[in-house]
């Protein structure tokens, strides 16, 4: 399965109240796996820039001037061709980036993405983990994913596209590229017939360690302070 997962940036909340998109990101995913193909555009919104909107993103009314518009070939036209007939996935894709987005291209008189065909990532956490914070930023932090960059530069389309790719993955289970899963069914059916148990899958590459470095200088301490035949000093002789 094709999917794209994608994030807007915006003057402000709504489309009727004259807002418009200042930012497009996308990220390709194929069954399960970021391929490395993006997709990535300034718009020049022809309007001022709010300061809170600012503020959130950092993308000022001058420094789009110059970019082109969202009727422009390079913006709408060459996303919805980057997006074709993929899926799309988006953190709060339902109530804000879907709705936004089709409003921008209906006002063009292109054609609209489909309703039915988004995969909400802030519904599937609110699922997932109930009552427990649903931000992007709060699940990166759940899952361990990097956000040095966003928290030194803000928001972006691109980045929290990628981003999101990342947390994705977490939601659903944690799909990497590489794994052949007819293989792995096919060798799980094999061991039913058998009366053996399945092998788990294994990640191709395990997640960042959870524990800070302060955690790990306070472990070393204590361990220094038992005896040499303390089980933990074998441990991590070994």
């Amino acid at each position: 399965m094709r999917q794209i997962v994608f994030d807007l940036e915006t003057t402000g909340f709504k489309f009727s109240e004259g807002h418009r998109i200042v930012e497009i990101g996308g990220v390709e995913m194929m069954n399960g796996a970021v391929t490395g193909r993006n997709f990535h555009t300034y718009v020049n919104p022809k309007r001022d820039m709010p300061m809170g909107a600012y503020e959130v993103h950092g993308l000022s009314a001058e420094f789009l001037s110059d970019k082109p518009v969202f009727t422009d070939p390079l913006v709408a036209e060459a996303f919805l061709d980057f997006v074709g007939e993929a899926q799309l996935v988006a953190h709060n894709g339902i109530g804000f980036d879907l709705p936004f987005l089709n409003a921008e291209l209906e006002a063009a008189g292109l054609r609209t993405l489909p309703k039915d065909n988004i995969v909400d990532t802030l519904h599937l956490a609110r699922r997932k983990f109930p009552g427990a914070p649903a931000s992007l930023d709060a699940l990166c932090s759940r899952f361990g994913i990097d956000t040095s960059i966003r928290e030194r530069d803000g928001h972006g389309a691109l980045l929290d596209s990628k981003l999101l790719a990342t947390v994705y993955i977490e939601l659903t289970g944690g799909l990497q590229a590489g794994l052949d899963f007819k293989r792995d069914d096919d060798a799980a059916e094999a061991a039913r017939l058998n009366g053996g148990r399945a092998p788990a899958r294994q990640r191709p590459n395990a997640l960042p360690s959870l524990v800070t470095a302060e955690e790990r200088a306070a472990h070393e301490s204590f361990v220094a302070e038992l005896g040499d035949e303390a089980v933990w000093k074998k441990v991590l002789a070994g």
